[in-house]
């Protein structure tokens, strides 16, 4: 009997096909070779949009390392195989500078409030799923001051801040900053295969300057540290080769950085966390061998405005909250009070009363033992957690997850406040816009959908996209307080941009035909009185060609309002086409980022791309020159 063989990748996209990730099933590992950097030209490396054309200026490859002799090669290379696959998440960046320059934006001409102060948003670039962790950004809703410091508002009610355990050290004990111990270059351990440093790189760190970018980029089993400012930035100022574990995601504190110091966590596909100090070659290990949790370490940034206080999502649907400097111990949750309240007359939505127990907080930040980690434990999803992003009044989080769900939570109170149905599939990323007033998520449904914070609703489903959507982020310079610009990459290798605003989302005719009744909007934030209410609502898989389905409002014992929000019919919603849309690599894409001059984007296969926004041109010898607006 004859059996077909199983079908190609959809799309191209090869990267990790063969054995060995060289994508020609059965070869080689290839032997590993410095980064390169090309300089392509030509129609096909730029794309024109309404401001003018953007031209890739340089393509910088990393070198893919071969597999360690002891990690097993991959041999199922069924797509349609539902066995257990290693976690890999293609190349992702994090972006540092030790001072910000004061430039105005070339375009935006108005500013963003936060809610809760008056003050200029001159944030620098914008990430993927989490703006605030790249350049710029040094956290949620931090802002620029005229002089160039980065300004971090606190929010009145810090995360933490009532627990007397968790309250930063004062006096002498506040300049004794506490740094990893562990020389990464004479380290006796197997989770570090080796450490490549540049040959000159005290002489290198000695000359640069002040504003000089740093990136941070993971390939396979490798981080690089690279200087993108340099004449020889595809030199790495090191790079790390770990034994078998794969860094999958990576931010550096934008708030402790200096020219002397800088903290860097790297999650990795078996569960650990690595804090390392590139300028003095230290490190840490957390979550050692998983004692707190074993399963891959899938997103992680810093907490907004803290020193030792990052957030790391694991697969397995937890959000964790580890402290630097603390030992680890073997977790074992504690007795937390269920505060959801969900009652016993909530059970004719059996799926919205699954969703709301896949929300416990296992260990609060509120509990006295707060001796070792983890600082807080909670459990968000049956499902993996693909990303989180952190809002511009550092109040608030949106979580994504494979099991269809957009969550807001008021991290401060550890308490989650929304929960969203995508039209079709996982969601695999998420960003919030610079005035805090929207989500974009983008899915395996193939769509990007905009979500209204203030009003808890969808405000839009962006179709343009082939393929699974695994990146977005705000643009900074092309947003003002009536338009926005975000951008997309996905696995159909497509780089989309989009621009709206509310006025131009006009109402479908289905919508205006009949009133949503009992409408959820609120800009207070007021939910609706009562024990419960809902209209309808599936049980099951909630899909598009139900009939609309409402929302359900549960309250806690304490009176704040959980709303779980279902499908919205397609005729229903407004339809974003995108502005421009363009293949701008034969793989994978895996991220998007905004800085002021130029747009950077990465791929599965180590390509860090920079196209050069339109008042910035190239001279013949490769040299940045600045043009006017009119010239571009």
């Amino acid at each position: 009997m004859f059996v077909l063989p199983p079908p190609p990748p959809r799309y191209p996209g090869t990267a990790g096909a063969g054995p060995w990730g060289t994508g020609i099933p059965g070869s080689m590992p290839v032997i590993e070779t410095n980064n390169t950097i090309l300089y392509p030209k030509g129609p096909e490396h730029r794309f024109s949009v309404g401001e003018g054309t953007y031209v890739l200026k340089e393509d910088i490859f990393l070198a893919t390392p071969p597999p360690h002799p002891s990690e097993a090669p991959v041999t199922n290379l069924n797509p349609l195989s539902t066995a257990p696959q290693p976690t890999v998440a293609g190349t992702k960046l994090s972006l540092v500078s030790l001072r910000y320059r004061s430039s105005p934006h070339p375009y935006r001409s108005q500013t963003f409030s936060t809610g809760k102060e008056n003050q200029e948003s001159d944030s620098r670039t914008s990430a993927e799923t989490d703006d605030q962790s790249s350049l710029g950004k040094a956290a949620s809703g931090s802002s620029v001051s005229k002089n160039g410091d980065t300004v971090i508002p606190m929010h009145p009610e810090k995360f933490g801040g009532g627990n007397s355990s968790l309250s930063a050290a004062t006096g002498k004990d506040a300049a004794k900053r506490k740094k990893p111990k562990n020389n990464i270059a004479k380290n006796n351990s197997s989770f570090v295969s080796r450490i490549i440093p540049h040959e000159n790189l005290a002489k290198r760190l000695a000359e640069r300057n002040d504003e000089d970018l740093f990136v941070f980029a993971n390939i396979n089993r490798a981080f690089n540290w690279l200087d993108m400012d340099s004449t020889n930035k595809q030199e790495p100022l090191s790079k790390i080769l770990f034994t078998k574990a794969h860094p999958i995601c990576h931010d550096v504190n934008q708030l402790t950085r200096s020219s002397s110091h800088l903290d860097v966590i790297i999650g990795f596909s078996t569960g650990d966390i690595i804090w390392f100090d590139p300028m003095s070659n230290k490190y840490a290990r957390l979550n050692k061998n998983g004692m707190i949790n074993s399963h891959a370490v899938t997103d992680i940034k810093w907490l907004p405005g803290s020193e030792n206080l990052f957030l790391a999502a694991h697969q397995d649907g937890s959000l964790i909250v580890y402290d630097k400097e603390k030992e680890d111990a073997l977790f074992v949750p504690e007795d937390v009070p269920d505060t959801l309240g969900v009652a016993e007359d909530a059970a004719p939505a059996s799926g919205t009363a699954n969703l709301m127990k896949y929300f416990a907080v296992k260990k609060s930040v509120k509990s006295k033992n707060q001796r070792t980690n983890p600082v807080s434990y909670w459990s968000v999803s049956k499902s993996a957690v693909t990303a989180f992003s952190f809002s511009p009044d550092c109040e608030h989080i949106a979580v994504v997850s494979e099991d269809q769900c957009l969550r807001v939570i008021n991290f401060v109170k550890e308490k989650l406040l929304d929960v969203y149905s995508s039209y079709y599939g996982g969601l695999m990323c998420v960003c919030w816009s610079p005035d805090g007033k929207y989500v974009v998520t983008g899915g395996q449904d193939d769509l990007v959908s905009i979500w209204s914070f203030n009003e808890r609703r969808i405000v839009a489903r962006c179709e343009g996209h082939h393929s699974w959507v695994s990146s977005v982020a705000f643009d900074p310079w092309r947003c003002d307080d009536r338009t926005y610009r975000f951008g997309s990459v996905g696995n159909d290798c497509r780089l989309l941009l989009w621009d709206f605003s509310v006025a131009m989302l006009h109402k479908p005719k289905a919508a205006a035909a009949q009133q949503h009744r009992g409408s959820m909007s609120s800009h207070n934030h007021q939910y609706p009185t009562g024990r419960m209410q809902a209209e309808s609502l599936s049980g099951s898989r909630l899909r598009s060609d139900s009939n609309i389905a409402a929302s359900v409002h549960v309250h806690d014992e304490n009176g704040d309002g959980i709303a779980v929000h279902g499908v919205q019919e397609r005729a229903r919603t407004a339809v974003l086409p995108p502005i421009m849309s363009k293949v701008i690599d034969p793989e994978h894409l895996t991220q998007v980022i905004f800085r002021e001059d130029s747009i950077i984007t990465t791929c599965v296969d180590g390509h860090l791309k920079t196209w050069n926004r339109p008042h910035i041109n190239q001279d013949s010898n490769g040299s940045e020159v600045t043009l006017s607006a009119a010239g571009s």
